[in-house]
């Protein structure tokens, strides 16, 4: 019975890679190529894979295509409405109702599913590094996963699409690689190795001076370092190697300021990690496409040659690599041109310079936000807070089956009073928008609070909630499912990632740029909005805006004078005195001003509003967005409860 149904269910677990074409021939797109990687190197089996191309495409090309044995084929065309969606690649579940998006989730699934399948397999686990971190934090927020998910696969796609036109120029992903192999190492607990390797470095000290002694000329004997050795030990026992337990008193004493740092190995520091095997299939094919003209190149990328060298080292993965097409050569660079260069004109030392001039940290706020406060109001604008339609209406929570009550979480009487009347808000704004068939997102969606609720008071709407933490949005399944909603699905991906059609988008405390990101997202969609802001003191320009967002700010205020509305906009703790609460609720309601200013552009009405009660959160502000032509159409009866 156990084998029917683990058969069963892998049948039904579904992996979607893209194939795109080029120049009339098809070709896999490298996050197709680091998916098909993965699973060779893992030897999962838990998945049914398509490869999704456009009718366009013949089967004489599909056979071109170096796939494995079993990969099935599906039309753009004839994909579930979740997939399409979504950017590929893309998983789905056993219920046809949970979809993860994109390659760091993706990719970060399978090794959790390979490991669920066959817990003997440490070494897949241990891709997901220390405390199982690895490119978990999403690209919008960590320059490191963006680099390595984003940066680094389009600049590889881009230079393959023009080789001979940038093989003269390394792209700038590529240069930071180089640079962040050149950094020491940190790791946990590393002031052991750090010691281990002090003492070896002393007793070859030692070892040196004593041939020299004796006459009898340089050593022609090398050892691997300690960080390679460490890193080997780790893939083929599954544990670093034991430093000495007690080294001589000498070494002990040494200050950790004063100890020797760790060289990198692979790409996060000594181990081999997810991060390797997303790099892999891009360094390989950027290698693969220089040719003739790598020793031009090359001389400029020592590291990532060393650390491509390495990576064939590990066990399992040039077999990966063979069942995927890729054969592993290191390319024949000539020694007088494999030199590590670091003069001040090289491209590292350029690079680097541009990023310092990026993370120079600003000169310290002098001051408050009162002088900023007084030249908006002189130039005519202050904080607009438009009154609430419907302050006294609440979901019948009696009514309502336990599960979608927050008193059911973990989290005091206190929250979860404050967390229903947080609700109340935003239901109400949104069943005012929302008609039948209309679809609303939930983002940032977490546990599912308000797109449960939702979907149970909006039986007639699809919900769709969207969260990159796998343990919140597995949660809000579990409810979903015990509630027997059948008007809800689940998106675990970064919001980017999802590219479907929705009329009504919301989220509850989207914490900092998470805000603009959502607001962005249902612009582009013209679609309505009902958000409220949380952490403002974490908003920061980022890749697709800056702030100030509106004309009319940016005309005003400097972006050193709008952080400085954003840092006190965080000042509304209760324990505060009443004075500085209502400067911080006054910066609260100009930076949001801002932000309704910038949709209006796009020809938006927008009202910016408090929840009521106040005491409902600090961070009570409530953006209700309508797009130009509006989606809003009465509902033709209203239960009694809708406002």
């Amino acid at each position: 019975f156990t084998m029917k149904h683990n058969e069963k269910k892998e049948q039904h677990l579904s992996l979607f890679l893209e194939v795109c074409s080029q120049n009339e021939e098809l070709r896999l797109p490298l996050h197709t190529s680091i998916v098909m990687f993965l699973l060779s190197y893992c030897e999962c089996k838990s998945f049914k894979v398509f490869m999704v191309y456009t009718s366009s495409c013949s089967d004489a090309f599909r056979s071109q295509l170096p796939v494995p044995v079993g990969v099935s084929w599906v039309q753009l065309e004839d994909l579930p409405q979740l997939v399409r969606s979504c950017r590929l690649p893309a998983a789905v579940d056993e219920s046809g109702r949970l979809c993860r998006a994109g390659l760091a989730v993706v990719l970060r699934h399978i090794i959790i599913k390979t490991t669920e399948e066959d817990p003997s397999r440490k070494d897949v686990l241990e891709l997901l590094g220390f405390k199982k971190t690895c490119l978990k934090a999403c690209a919008e927020v960590s320059k490191w996963t963006r680099l390595c998910e984003i940066g680094i696969p389009s600049a590889v796609e881009e230079h393959l699409l023009n080789p001979t036109n940038q093989v003269n120029r390394l792209p700038p992903s590529i240069l930071t690689l180089e640079q962040r192999l050149a950094e020491p190492v940190k790791v946990h607990n590393d002031d052991k190795i750090r010691r281990q390797k002090l003492q070896e470095q002393r007793l070859r000290e030692n070892e040196e001076k004593q041939i020299c002694e004796a006459s009898l000329g340089p050593s022609s004997q090398t050892s691997d370092g300690l960080e390679l050795r460490a890193a080997l030990a780790k893939l083929s026992v599954d544990s670093a190697p034991a430093a000495a337990t007690r080294g001589s008193s000498e070494i002990r004493k040494v200050k950790t300021t004063a100890l020797p740092p760790l060289e990198h190995v692979f790409a996060e520091g000594l181990y081999f990690t997810l991060t390797d095997v997303v790099l892999l299939p891009c360094i390989h094919q950027y290698l693969c496409s220089l040719q003739s003209h790598a020793a031009r190149t090359l001389h400029q990328l020592p590291r990532l040659l060393r650390w491509y060298s390495r990576v064939r080292e590990v066990p399992g993965v040039l077999k990966a690599a063979k069942d995927c097409g890729m054969i592993l050569t290191v390319p024949q660079v000539p020694t007088s041109s494999l030199q590590e260069t670091s003069g001040p004109d090289s491209p590292v030392s350029l690079l680097q310079q541009e990023e310092d001039e990026e993370t120079t940290p600003q000169l310290a706020f002098v001051g408050g936000p009162r002088p900023t406060m007084t030249k908006l109001k002189e130039n005519g604008i202050e904080a607009i807070f438009t009154l609430h339609p419907c302050p006294s209406w609440t979901l019948p929570w009696d009514s309502l089956p336990k599960a979608i009550n927050p008193t059911e979480g973990k989290m005091s009487n206190i929250r979860s009073t404050r967390k229903m009347q947080q609700l109340n808000n935003l239901v109400a704004m949104v069943s005012k928008l929302a008609s039948p068939g209309c679809t609303v997102v939930d983002f940032c969606s977490g546990t599912g609070h308000v797109g449960i609720v939702l979907a149970h008071t909006l039986p007639d709407c699809q919900i769709i909630l969207i969260e990159n933490k796998e343990e919140s949005l597995v949660r809000a399944q579990r409810r979903s499912t015990e509630l027997g909603l059948k008007n809800i699905s689940f998106f675990q991906a970064n919001l980017d990632y999802f590219t479907g059609l929705f009329h009504i988008g919301v989220a509850l405390h989207a914490c900092g740029v998470a805000t603009d990101m959502v607001l962005g997202r249902c612009i582009q969609a013209r679609a309505a909005f009902v958000i409220s802001p949380c952490c403002y003191g974490f908003i920061q320009n980022a890749v697709k805006f800056t702030f100030p967002k509106s004309k009319r700010f940016q005309e005003t205020l400097t972006h050193k004078e709008h952080m400085i509305l954003c840092r006190f906009a965080d000042q509304t703790a209760v324990q505060l005195p009443p004075e500085r609460r209502l400067i911080g609720k006054h910066c609260m309601g100009l930076v949001d001003l801002d932000r309704s200013w910038a949709a209006e552009a796009h020809g938006y009405t927008v009202q910016v509003m408090t929840m009521e009660p106040e005491s409902c959160s600090t961070k009570n502000n409530m953006l209700v967005g309508r797009p130009p032509q509006g989606i809003a159409q009465e509902i033709g009866s209203k239960p009694d409860y809708f406002c």
